[in-house]
């Protein structure tokens, strides 16, 4: 409080840069990109191309990785990755294939399944939450702050103006992006 009320500078302080670091030394480039392409499979499992464009379409995947890497904390990025290991031994056990060799069917399935698995664990809403709860939130997140979906999906006001709380809405409209 001293150091604000008599205008100290602290900006390149170690203080305010501390939070800034980042973990991703720990982890080899080659892992990341069989992670980015496992995560960009299951997130296009989750929100699949329709009418929409899809998970991958958003390129959510590298924006997963670097929010992980940078703003979560060590035993939450243990969980997560831990949890991408444990998703693909799960895969290879059950089909004796990889994600992305399996049918759409058999994807949006095992996706399904792990998704109850997730909502029953006993902690679901603590923290560290279930890795698939993490990589539901993490594409959700990526997706509908994509580029592409704030332009093509969503009506997109980049300076909204007044509010109108009775603003007439249409059935079948698509929502707004603010």
């Amino acid at each position: 409080m001293i150091m604000s009320a008599t205008g100290y500078a602290m900006i390149g302080s170690p203080v305010l840069l501390s939070a800034c670091t980042s973990n991703a030394n720990s982890r080899s480039e080659a892992i990341a990109g069989s992670d980015e392409s496992l995560l960009s499979d299951i997130a296009e499992t989750i929100i699949p191309r329709t009418d929409t464009p899809g998970a991958k379409d958003a390129g959510v995947a590298p924006f997963m990785i670097k929010i992980v890497e940078d703003c979560y904390s060590a035993e939450n990025q243990a969980v997560f990755y831990q949890g991408l290991a444990e998703f693909r031994e799960q895969c290879q056990v059950r089909f004796g294939l990889a994600f992305s060799d399996l049918s759409a069917q058999q994807r949006t399935g095992f996706v399904s399944e792990l998704d109850q698995v997730a909502r029953s664990y006993p902690g679901a809403l603590s923290d560290p939450a279930h890795y698939f709860i993490m990589i539901k939130q993490l594409t959700l997140f990526a997706y509908f702050t994509s580029e592409i979906v704030q332009t093509q999906v969503l009506r997109l006001v980049p300076v909204p103006g007044r509010y109108d709380g009775c603003f007439p809405y249409q059935e079948g409209e698509t929502a707004w992006a603010i």
